[in-house]
């Protein structure tokens, strides 16, 4: 994504693309040189579908932004937050009858006008078309998006025999205190400051864990939050 950033700014490009090895994954860079993230993509292409789809759901995993979520809603749309992992949110696009979903991965599934599974190649000419039928430029319509303060996400190092029984840990402990969590993937946490998620991974010893909040200021406190919540099951916030 570096080298795609120094191009795009050097070559004075519209847009970037990226793609993983196997194809099933979008990367993309506005004409400024900004990585538009994951929800942020998934955002732009709910715009689209609600427009000639109202009520339709839409599926993002549990890493997204509130904004996105938020959004949909706002545009009439049926949020529905999923666990990661592209077979589980391929699955319960089938179960909902949903047109798209996303992951912040850069996982981009189509079920309107394609075949309901994730594939970075139709994701960018989706995006292709839609900019060439847009006036604004790319870093117009992410701008245009709410803005949040976050942090990147947080992988955390865990023995593998422990980290299911450490979301167990935190999460008796967030309903003994009678926090507002979902246990969708893990627990995602809810309170006036914004949100943080923790979730073991499906493929590797780590823990992932990821904060939001409208402020720097809420942003930090959610951390701590987080991090004493870890702490309290021997695990360090700092070996991320």
């Amino acid at each position: 994504m570096q080298d795609l950033i120094h191009t795009v700014r050097e070559k004075k490009c519209d847009v970037g693309l990226a793609f993983d090895g196997d194809g099933d994954r979008i990367g993309v860079v506005d004409e400024l040189g900004e990585i538009i993230w994951g929800d942020q993509l998934l955002a732009l292409y709910a715009a689209e579908v609600l427009a000639a789809n109202k009520g339709a759901t839409i599926i993002a995993d549990v890493k997204a932004s509130q904004m996105l979520f938020d959004e949909i809603a706002r545009m009439g749309g049926k949020p529905v937050m999923w666990k990661t992992g592209h077979s589980l949110i391929k699955t319960k696009m089938a179960e909902t009858g949903a047109l798209i979903a996303g992951e912040m991965s850069g996982h981009m599934f189509f079920a309107d006008k394609y075949f309901g599974y994730d594939d970075g190649l139709y994701a960018a000419v989706r995006l292709l078309s839609l900019l060439a039928n847009s006036p604004e430029k790319l870093s117009d319509l992410r701008k245009r998006l709410p803005q949040t303060c976050a942090t990147p996400e947080m992988r955390i190092e865990c023995e593998e025999s422990r980290k299911f029984i450490i979301i167990e840990e935190v999460a008796a402990r967030l309903k003994k205190a009678n926090a507002k969590f979902s246990d969708v993937d893990g627990v995602r946490v809810m309170n006036e400051d914004g949100w943080w998620l923790l979730r073991a991974s499906n493929t590797q010893a780590v823990l992932v864990a990821r904060c939001e909040s409208s402020s720097e200021a809420g942003l930090k406190r959610l951390e701590q939050s987080l991090k004493n919540e870890l702490s309290a099951s021997g695990v360090d916030l700092a070996a991320a």
